[in-house]
């Protein structure tokens, strides 16, 4: 075999198309962008060699264990919260015969909408020493409320706003679900616990463990919220070094708080590598009933609960804010500016078109080809969604400082943050929608003497337009409400909507982030919307 024969032959096993060399090259252009996102994390790796030995006694060290324990401890308390609030509402809206189901699905769905830090920080308003509830049990004679700040504080926060991840995935798989299964159960003188433990529980794992993944993730990098209930985790840590000037030290932490993302990614994917049964049958989907009889109504008081507690009081909260005056409230120098808004608009813009730009390419060729290449490059652009946002933008610092001064807090690297983080969304959701195009049609297409190019913009782009205005819209959403690594590579002087929340909130004007916070409340909601909606024609009501 000839060297120009076997390079042929090695691009046709790599690209999985044994056709044409475009294969090829779309496979290798998509593997180098995949590589590039994740690169700069390396840099965390040199910033820590120049410890020397030190790494290893600032790794052991009483303070980094204690904050790495607390972390992970918030991590599994929000997690199982979440599934313990999370299941059971999705068994509610979907299989119990709940008064007003759909309307109870949508509120239960909501917090999502509201930034965790957002949360947080009406929390303090209402619940705090000096907040609106102190204010009206004061003449009352109640001089002290039980703290707010703290531990728990912080896991009760940081519960109610994602839960809804387990709700929506586990809602997923109950939808996915042969309701024949759970009959047969029954015919077979299983009672109803005992149905949902043998049967239901098994085939919607999956949707569980998935949601519970997304929820110990959140957790793990959130930062907004520990600091604001004044709880030193792993986010805060680090943050507090970088402050400090100690850049190799922060690197450290990264690593470290990097280490503990893989250990929770391999735990899920342990826990939900058995899935045999899962999604199996093709029968009956979603109809399996639970009589709840006289307790329908009480029933409604758990998603009423959770809805009255993370959606109405934060708006009230924000919506005070904006008529109440004295110190905190009309006071303070720190004047809104729509500018704010605009500028949170406009690097968000930036980010979805970037994302779609590096999405498309590896998308489309992981939907068609199986080559370990292409795999690669599909699943290399995750290592970015699951690094916390913290630990990225401080391996975006020191890599900018060391290799490209001329790009440090700039617009260009502070989105380039945006794509790495966020990209992921779009790659799925392309890749999805392109699996469910017709290939007939693109050959047929192809047939008729149209190229390929041609062939892709006329059939092709077209049908999974939809999944790129999906994958469009999640990126410009998610990068509105990041919150660490715009505080970290953002230019002087160049302030978001989350970065004024975040400059008010420290300084203790609550009144100046009442419209911006509404306005992040809204534009996030959009969210929300667009998820309920790609469920809503499979869910069956009654």
């Amino acid at each position: 075999m000839s060297a120009r024969e076997w390079i042929a032959s090695f691009g046709d096993r790599v690209s999985g198309d044994e056709s044409t060399a475009a294969g090829t090259g779309l496979t290798l252009l998509s593997a180098a962008v995949a590589a590039a996102l994740v690169l700069p994390l390396g840099w965390l790796v040199v910033d820590v060699f120049a410890l020397g030995p030190r790494a290893i006694e600032l790794t052991l060290a009483p303070t980094t264990l204690v904050v790495l324990v607390r972390s992970v401890a918030l991590v599994a308390v929000v997690t199982g919260a979440s599934v313990a609030v999370g299941v059971p509402l999705a068994v509610l809206t979907v299989q119990a015969d709940l008064p007003f189901r759909r309307f109870w699905t949508v509120v239960a769905a909501l917090p999502l909408a509201v930034p965790s830090y957002l949360g947080a920080f009406a929390a303090v308003s209402a619940f705090g020493p000096r907040g609106a509830l102190a204010d009206a049990l004061a003449p009352l004679g109640v001089e002290r409320l039980p703290t707010v700040y703290g531990f728990v504080g912080a896991a009760v926060v940081l519960t109610l706003y994602t839960y809804p991840y387990v709700f929506l995935t586990t809602r997923a798989s109950l939808l996915s679900l042969d309701a024949s299964l759970v009959e047969a159960a029954r015919t077979l003188n299983s009672g109803r616990w005992e149905a949902f433990r043998r049967v239901t529980l098994p085939q919607i794992t999956p949707g569980i463990t998935a949601g519970a993944l997304l929820v110990a993730l959140y957790t793990l990098s959130d930062f907004g919220t520990p600091n604001i209930m004044q709880v030193e985790v792993f986010t805060q840590f680090i943050y507090a070094r970088y402050n400090a000037f100690m850049r190799d030290y922060a690197a450290l932490l990264s690593l470290q708080l990097l280490a503990v993302t893989a250990v929770i990614l391999a735990i899920e994917s342990r826990i939900g590598a058995d899935d045999s049964g899962a999604y199996a049958s093709r029968g009956n989907r979603g109809a399996a009933a639970l009589d709840l009889g006289r307790l329908r109504y009480p029933a409604t008081l758990l998603p009423a609960g959770v809805g009255l507690v993370a959606i109405l009081l934060p708006v009230a909260i924000f919506g005070m804010w904006l008529v109440r005056t004295g110190p905190g409230y009309a006071a303070g120098s720190m004047t809104f500016s729509w500018s704010y808004g605009w500028n949170s608009v406009y690097v968000s813009l930036l980010a979805a078109g970037g994302a779609l730009l590096v999405a498309l390419p590896i998308a489309l060729r992981a939907a068609a080809s199986d080559s370990r290449l292409a795999a690669f490059a599909d699943r290399a652009p995750y290592v970015g969604y699951a690094t916390p946002g913290i630990v990225l933008a401080i391996a975006l610092v020191s890599f900018s400082l060391d290799v490209l001064p001329a790009l440090y807090k700039t617009i260009p690297l502070l989105v380039f943050a945006y794509v790495v983080r966020f990209v992921p969304q779009a790659i799925g959701s392309v890749r999805t929608s392109t699996l469910q195009v017709d290939r007939g049609l693109v050959e047929a297409s192809r047939t008729l003497g149209r190229s390929r190019l041609s062939a892709f913009r006329s059939v092709t782009l077209p049908l999974i337009a939809p999944g790129i205005a999906t994958g469009v819209a999640l990126v410009f959403l998610t990068t509105m409400k990041e919150l660490p690594a715009t505080l970290l590579l953002r230019p002087l002087r160049f302030d978001t909507l989350v970065t004024y929340i975040w400059r008010v909130q420290e300084a203790g004007l609550y009144g100046k982030a009442a419209v911006p916070a509404l306005v992040l409340v809204l534009v996030s909601g959009l969210s929300m919307a667009v998820i309920l909606a790609q469920e809503g024609d499979r869910d069956t009501e009654t």
